[in-house]
């Protein structure tokens, strides 16, 4: 039997669609393998799978398994396979039938009791699958405000492979998920601190201003504890509100790297303050 299903994997913070298809052998020795350029996560996936889909009171297959990650030139990373890999293996033995699941765009890891663990990359992943023509999506729940950013999406989050698998076939109801871009957008640009934090340093105070208001570089130069690594993380606070499209690209790297820390959107302006002694390379 064979089954398919859409995912996503990511190349730097662009996502890139790849089917995960599913091929159960009836003769044969009991092995799985997974094909399709996959990395060491990727490989490892087979074992979460298995252990997954028991726990989760399924049969997993004394028979050969081959999975293929398609297209098969594009390296595949990371975890988020292990959701769509389980569901082809209860598609492709018949444990459930569902006609739409090529409809959706699935991804998410898996613990071995069969809980559905949050990914990294999801808001570059939505935005691949709507550029490619998805309407719906598959997600864990930690990953789904993130993921319903991108508009004209449904998503709908699970917190196991039982319930992902009991809303493939139908037997389950999920309410995709809506989130106010306009309200997160507003509520994530608050700083922790301020420009007015800053006490004297009128003269600083007065050329970051100017800086600020005319787009200008601007280079301190000071002995440590003078106060720049301060005034610079603050001069963030006075430069305009990030656009929609800024706070999207940002959130991307943010996702991508695993920072978002549940976040729906980054919209403050980072400001990143490496050591002097770090070099070019690092």
């Amino acid at each position: 039997m064979l089954a398919k299903l859409y995912s996503v994997t990511l190349e730097g913070i662009e996502g890139i669609i790849c089917e995960v298809e599913v091929h159960i052998s009836r003769g044969g020795f009991e092995k799985s393998l997974i094909v399709g350029l996959p990395d060491t996560a990727v490989k490892e996936s087979i074992e979460r799978v298995q252990s997954a889909v028991a726990n989760s009171g399924f049969a997993y297959p004394k028979t050969k398994c081959v999975i293929n990650l398609a297209p098969a030139d594009v390296k595949k990373a990371g975890p988020a396979f292990d959701l769509p890999i389980a569901l082809g293996f209860l598609l492709a033995t018949n444990a459930i039938e569902s006609p739409h699941a090529r409809d959706f765009i699935i991804l998410g890891e898996l613990a071995l009791d069969g809980r559905v663990r949050p990914v990294n990359g999801v808001l570059s992943m939505a935005i691949a699958a709507k550029e490619r023509g998805f309407k719906n999506m598959i997600v864990p729940l930690e990953n789904v405000r993130e993921a319903a950013v991108v508009e004209d999406m449904e998503i709908f989050g699970v917190g196991s492979l039982m319930q992902a698998a009991s809303f493939l076939a139908g037997n389950l109801a999920l309410e995709s998920t809506y989130v106010d871009i306009d309200k997160m957008l507003e509520e994530a640009s608050l700083y922790d601190f301020d420009f007015s934090d800053v006490k004297g340093q009128e003269n600083v105070k007065r050329a970051l201003t100017i800086a600020a208001a005319g787009g200008h570089n601007i280079l301190m130069i000071g002995p440590p504890g003078s106060g720049k690594t301060m005034l610079a993380q603050r001069l963030a606070t006075i430069l305009p509100k990030l656009t929609l499209t800024e706070s999207l690209e940002t959130t991307r790297i943010y996702s991508s790297v695993g920072q978002l820390n549940g976040k729906g959107l980054v919209a403050t302006r980072p400001v990143r303050t490496p050591h002097h002694t770090a070099t070019g390379a690092a």
